[in-house]
């Protein structure tokens, strides 16, 4: 009984099996799984899939490589889409300072719009940070919005884990507190408890270390769960079924 909080299997690198994708989720016991969009097309491709699919939903927003693409008609089209019935997010809106796809100052600029517009939307925010942890969690802590939500592929140390945490924020873990050399994560993972941790892919992207020559995907959540649950010192069941109703909690969903 898992949930895949965080994938992209929107995009191309999963047109061509995307069905014996899910179906190999489902054998593993990922019952749901979140597609989040990066820009305003990729948007589309996540309602359509998650139209397709009982056990996919989705989360709209611009990603910051995209934030300069932004435009006057694409807040109201996103509007339009965070009404269908499967959008359960707003997201992921945030910082990337590592590869500055968009110029800084877009990127803070949209990513203050866009937090407003979840506030307005009323729906829970999917944050993207990367090498901007102070500039993140200042604008978290100076927005006036209801701070429900998850900080995805949690990347910061225990310090910016508190205060995300003390904010209302859940912490979503990617495969990457598989790799041996991910100290920092590994502490976090050990001090948070775990009726606040998600667990997530980031598919195709960021594959665990079992599988690190392949392709990433919904089913490999599981090599997540089953580290977290080494470094907690508890069952794989108990890291599975808490993380599963923390995800339906913050995104509102109700159980299959």
């Amino acid at each position: 009984m898992l949930i895949d909080s965080h994938s992209h299997i929107e995009l191309k690198a999963f047109d061509r099996d995307r069905d014996d994708v899910i179906a190999r989720a489902k054998d593993v016991g990922v019952d749901i799984i979140i597609a989040v969009g990066i820009n305003e097309g990729d948007c589309k491709r996540v309602i359509s899939v998650a139209g397709k699919y009982d056990s996919v939903f989705g989360a709209v927003g611009i990603h910051p490589h995209h934030a300069k693409e932004i435009d006057s008609t694409t807040y109201d089209n996103l509007r339009e889409m965070a009404r269908n019935k499967k959008v359960v997010a707003y997201g992921e809106i945030g910082l990337d300072f590592f590869r500055n796809l968009s110029p800084r100052d877009i990127q803070i600029a949209r990513f203050g719009e866009q937090l407003d517009l979840a506030r307005e939307l009323n729906l829970p925010v999917v944050i993207h940070d990367r090498e901007a942890h102070a500039e993140t969690v200042e604008m978290l802590e100076q927005w006036d919005g209801n701070k429900q939500g998850v900080i995805h592929c949690f990347s910061g140390d225990y310090t910016m884990a508190r205060k995300c945490l003390d904010m209302g924020f859940y912490l979503s873990i990617p495969g990457t507190i598989t790799f041996k050399n991910n100290v920092q994560l590994q502490e976090v993972v050990r001090k948070v408890p775990l009726n606040r941790l998600l667990v997530e892919t980031d598919c195709p992207f960021l594959t665990p270390a079992p599988k690190r020559r392949e392709r990433n995907e919904p089913a490999y959540v599981v090599y997540t769960a089953h580290r977290i649950a080494e470094i907690k010192r508890v069952p794989p069941e108990e890291v599975e079924s808490i993380t599963y109703r923390n995800t339906l909690s913050v995104f509102g969903i109700s159980p299959p």
